[in-house]
């Protein structure tokens, strides 16, 4: 038996499509789950999937999930030319130096396989395309010319431009190179270098170090220094249980920020801009208005309109209003209302931390415009928060960029360049939103990863105190709560006092202002007393006592009311005459002097009634002067249709999956079958039904199955497996083995048929 750790058992000059052929089910079916992409359509048959798997941009994406080590031996595999000529694995393991062991590099390999990157046993081949995925010089490396090259007499200054091209990468642009000069008469490293034949001319200004060089100078590791295990980060353990205090109150001051910024938008809705989005001076106004920064409160803004709870109205001239779903919302208890906003900001595909940044034009990013909508944004989220939650409980990361660190080891080409920042604009925004505490993932983080928005409530409300049912209320007129309120008081206090500052304890101030807009809103002098009385730990202050009375006895003495129209006349007998009638009534007329009658309805309705009742009243302007209230043609406000979101790709179950294999199977099969045996129909039965059928009535007889080509009543082509059972009256009906189900098909919507060898 040998002893090379890498020997296996061989399986050169094979096509990907025999080598995809020879894999068993289970195999198919997770190279199709890590590389959706390959199912959609699903494929005809393995020809057609080895096709999809060498595409570039498939390998494109499949190398987003390949780790540091895992995509240098990819890289190794194209260097030695695995995309022209399969490629030994102890060749591959020379190439890649001593510092890789052939566990890891046997680890390495069967990532690789089981994505299809590569294919083979001991020896392995690439797509073509891979070298792509590289670019123009992969490993560094430069072009291999076949030649030995002897590099004694080289002197120090052509040695410094030969290691500096030999780092990589390999070509250098100069102006030596306009010509090549004989040796003799070369004054510069690179003009000798060129002379002597150790570097290659590209063209007047570029020079090329050939690989053989590179590789010489390298030593024993070809393509560098090379990170086979990740990162180990520095972090912390934390108890839990602080780790989610802390998660809790940040949660229940996002709430209260949102329930602070519908509020206020409630009252005075911010304009969208004509490109879309907010404006500069609404974002510092509501940064003001919440005092916050400005950057938390551009995260606040992306979160309502996330989660719905604001909306453009797209009008003529539109505004950033509440929904009706924010009605809901305010309804809900906190733990909810965060579980809401939680799960907006989990799937928000925009990056709000990129407002108040510039692009490379120098134009300002605004709140909510189009331009940082990323849709990749939500994957690399929690692909980020994914990675913190897979550390036991409590681990905390003190540094972002330890973290940053170790994602780039993961996924080197997942993130683009801003893969870092990505890393820490995450971290600030699932701590402010609460997902996120001291640099560990909270409890009610946790489940909302895994199990979603209500899971995640009912995990925060175990975690919060339990609400408080009393308040301290000091001689100064302030009101501290000192704790997390039941939301009755947190309502009736909220009606009454001003939020001075907020925390773990919140404190109110009472002012004439409050106590004036709760007798506003329908509370009395007594209920205030009661109030306080019954809810406050302390004694009452005799100030606040006579601050609300005070209040109180001054309240309403003026009185307002609303009216939709009036009616005025100089003949008190008239307006008698008018009230009197039973019309009256109907229009809700009532005297509120002897001369005025008003109604809360428009005025076109109430001279509209009385003319049918028999009077001729005139409608009047604010100058007095007679209107004329003929309504004029009918006019719409032309609306602008808001973008709708990219659905997001569906996730495909193992058994569809596993359909699609078999599929795959039962097209190799049909393509196998005899001539005379398969028929296709181009677009329907009407350009040769006798023999379409004919074929389907023989498997019916012979009781054996059929590939079927067909369009569904969508129009999407599908293929299924069928044992036919009646074929006539234009239907074929027959067993679907795969499904266990009797289907039926409309014979015009059968696009191919061939018949299926058994298994």
């Amino acid at each position: 038996m040998s002893t090379d750790p890498y020997t296996v058992v061989r399986m050169s000059g094979t096509t990907l499509a025999d080598w995809l052929r020879s894999r068993d089910d289970a195999a198919l079916v997770a190279l199709l789950r890590a590389r959706p992409d390959l199912a959609t359509p699903p494929p005809a048959d393995m020809s057609v999937l080895a096709t999809r798997v060498g595409t570039r941009a498939s390998i494109a994406r499949a190398c987003e999930d390949l780790d540091t080590f895992t995509l240098a031996v990819l890289e190794a595999l194209v260097v030695e030319g695995a995309d022209t000529s399969p490629v030994g694995l102890a060749t591959l393991a020379r190439v890649l130096g001593p510092d890789v062991k052939p566990r890891p590099l046997k680890q390495a390999v069967a990532k690789l396989l089981s994505l299809a990157l590569a294919w083979g046993d001991d020896e392995l081949s690439v797509p073509p395309v891979t070298r792509e995925a590289f670019g123009t010089f992969p490993g560094g490396l430069g072009r291999a010319t076949g030649q030995t090259y002897d590099l004694s007499g080289v002197g120090e200054g052509e040695l410094r431009v030969l290691r500096k091209l030999a780092a990589g990468p390999p070509i250098g642009d100069t102006k030596d190179a306009s010509r090549v000069v004989p040796l003799d008469k070369a004054e510069t490293p690179v003009q000798r270098l060129l002379a002597r034949g150790l570097l290659l001319r590209r063209d007047p200004g570029t020079v090329e170090l050939p690989r053989e060089i590179a590789f010489e100078l390298r030593g024993d590791r070809p393509l560098g220094p090379i990170q086979t295990v990740e990162p180990k980060p520095k972090t912390t353990a934390l108890r839990q249980t602080s780790v989610d205090a802390t998660g809790g109150g940040e949660a229940l001051e996002l709430v209260r920020h949102v329930e602070n910024l519908v509020t206020s938008w409630s009252a005075e809705p911010p304009p969208v801009l004509r490109t879309g989005g907010l404006g500069v001076r609404d974002l510092r106004k509501a940064a003001k208005d919440l005092n916050v920064d400005e950057q938390r409160a551009a995260l606040l803004i992306e979160l309502v309109v996330g989660a719905d709870l604001v909306a453009n109205t797209e009008a003529a001239e539109p505004e950033w209003v509440p929904t009706t779903k924010a009605d809901v919302w305010l309804a809900a208890t906190a733990e909810v209302r965060w579980a809401t906003l939680a799960h907006a900001w989990l799937e928000l595909p925009r990056l709000p931390a990129l407002v108040g940044r510039r692009d490379e034009r120098d134009k300002l990013f605004n709140p909510l415009a189009d331009e940082i909508r990323r849709a990749q944004a939500p994957r690399d989220r929690r692909w980020v928060l994914e990675t913190l939650a897979a550390f036991p409980a409590g681990t905390s990361f003190a540094n972002p960029s330890d973290l940053a660190a170790l994602l780039a080891w993961r996924a080197p080409r997942r993130g683009g360049r801003q893969r870092d920042e990505l890393v820490r604009w995450t971290v600030e925004e699932g701590t402010a939103v609460g997902v996120l505490a001291l640099g560990a993932v909270t409890s009610a983080g946790r489940v909302l990863l895994d199990e979603g928005a209500g899971p995640a409530a009912k995990t925060l409300g175990e975690a919060l105190p339990e609400p408080l049912d009393h308040v301290l209320v000091q001689a100064d007129l302030t009101v501290v709560a000192p704790g997390r309120l039941e939301p009755d008081l947190a309502d009736e206090l909220a009606l009454v006092a001003d939020v001075e500052s907020a925390g773990s304890a919140t404190v109110y101030r009472i002012s004439e202002g409050s106590v004036r807009r709760a007798l506003d809103s329908g509370r009395t002098a007594d209920d205030l007393h009661e109030l306080f009385k019954v809810r406050s730990r302390t004694p009452v202050p005799q100030s606040l006592t006579y601050l609300v009375d005070d209040a109180a006895r001054r309240h309403g003495r003026l009185r307002g009311g609303a009216a939709g129209s009036f009616l005025r006349c100089d003949d008190q007998v008239l307006v008698s005459e008018v009230l009197a009638h039973p019309e009256a009534t109907r229009l809700e007329l009532r005297r509120i002097a002897p001369t005025v009658l008003v109604s809360p309805l428009p005025l076109a309705d109430v001279l509209d009634g009385l003319r049918s009742a028999g009077f001729a009243p005139a409608a009047e302007g604010p100058d007095g002067q007679v209107l004329d209230l003929r309504p004029g043609g009918r006019r719409t406000t032309p609306r602008q249709r808001s973008a709708r979101k990219p659905a997001a790709p569906a996730v495909i179950a193992d058994e569809r999956l596993g359909e699609f294999v078999r599929l795959v199977r039962a097209g190799d099969r049909a393509a196998a079958t005899p001539r005379g045996e398969r028929v296709a129909v181009p677009g329907h039965l009407g350009s040769g039904p006798s023999a379409t059928l004919s074929l389907l009535q023989q498997a019916a007889r012979a009781r054996r199955r059929v590939l079927v080509g067909f369009v569904d009543s969508h129009g999407t082509a599908a293929q299924r497996v069928i044992e036919p059972h009646v074929v006539g009256g234009g239907v074929l009906e027959g067993y679907d083995h795969s499904y266990g189900e009797v289907l039926r098909f409309p014979l015009h919507r059968v696009t191919s048929a061939a018949l299926v060898d058994e298994d």
